[in-house]
């Protein structure tokens, strides 16, 4: 999709409370100019996008959604790595017709990355003045990468969500992050418990080492990858009832993290 009339990104709800959700790799809109560039299949391109992550945060009562393409700026990646200039910066995928990009759709792209780390800090600096705050940041995966017929990925190395926390003082704040795993797999679902596991395939990236550096005695950052079971990763097919269930799964953690707070901030 080829869209730049909507804002890349937005902030959604109310910001009086210390918990945010984001989907910072939500989008699919893309510069017309960076569109022109691009050789990477449609289809493949919303494959390694995140769809419906910012459903799955919404009854958090704080949002940031984001609609540009990660297949133009990479929120995720440190500034100098954010744009995708080769295959190998993009999983093996060719992305663009003649790598690397021209300087000036580079600088473009990164023009979006630098407003929205300035217009988040604008916004979680207010929050951290408050006290200890909690970001979800909400990711999707594919556990299917051999073809739609195939089998699925091995469930020992792919959990159905799974809790990045590489970045995190776990000393200080590990008591918030079990808070959440237990709080988490106790909600369950229609198909059963939630199996919920830290750092087995991911361990969170920019966003979350962006907000631990900046707000490293009050900023706790969930990274949440999970698995593509809400959907069909090869159709696109949503499964919305399995989406609202995970979304109010996600909510229902809020009043445990809200006493693991309590105790953080009196340590």
């Amino acid at each position: 999709m080829v869209n730049t009339e909507r804002s890349a990104f937005e902030f959604l709800g109310d910001w009086s409370g210390q918990f945010i959700a984001t989907a910072i790799h939500n989008g699919h809109d893309i510069r017309a100019e960076v569109a022109a560039e691009l050789v990477l299949p449609d289809e493949d391109r919303v494959r390694e996008e995140d769809p419906h992550t910012d459903e799955i945060g919404a009854l958090v009562p704080a949002r940031v959604v984001v609609h540009r393409s990660r297949f133009e700026v990479d929120l995720n990646r440190a500034r100098e790595k954010a744009v995708y200039r080769s295959a190998e910066e993009a999983w093996g995928l060719e992305v663009v017709r003649d790598p690397p990009l021209d300087r000036a759709l580079v600088a473009g792209s990164l023009e979006v990355y630098d407003a929205f780390y300035a217009a988040l800090g604008r916004r979680l600096d207010a929050v951290a003045e408050r006290g200890p705050f909690v970001v979800f940041d909400i990711h999707s995966y594919n556990h299917r990468r051999d073809g739609a017929d195939a089998a699925p990925a091995p469930w020992a190395e792919n959990p159905e969500v799974n809790v990045g926390t590489g970045s995190l003082d776990r000393d200080r704040f590990g008591s918030v992050v079990d808070a959440f795993i237990e709080s988490l797999a106790r909600a369950g679902t229609s198909a059963g418990p939630l199996d919920v596991r830290e750092n087995v395939r991911f361990r969170g990236q920019q966003l979350a080492a962006w907000t631990h550096a900046r707000y490293r005695d009050r900023g706790i950052v969930l990274a949440l990858e999970f698995k593509k079971t809400f959907m069909d990763e090869w159709t696109g097919e949503a499964d919305q009832a399995r989406i609202d269930e995970l979304a109010r799964a996600v909510a229902s953690t809020i009043p445990a993290l809200r006493e693991a707070l309590i105790e953080v901030e009196t340590l």
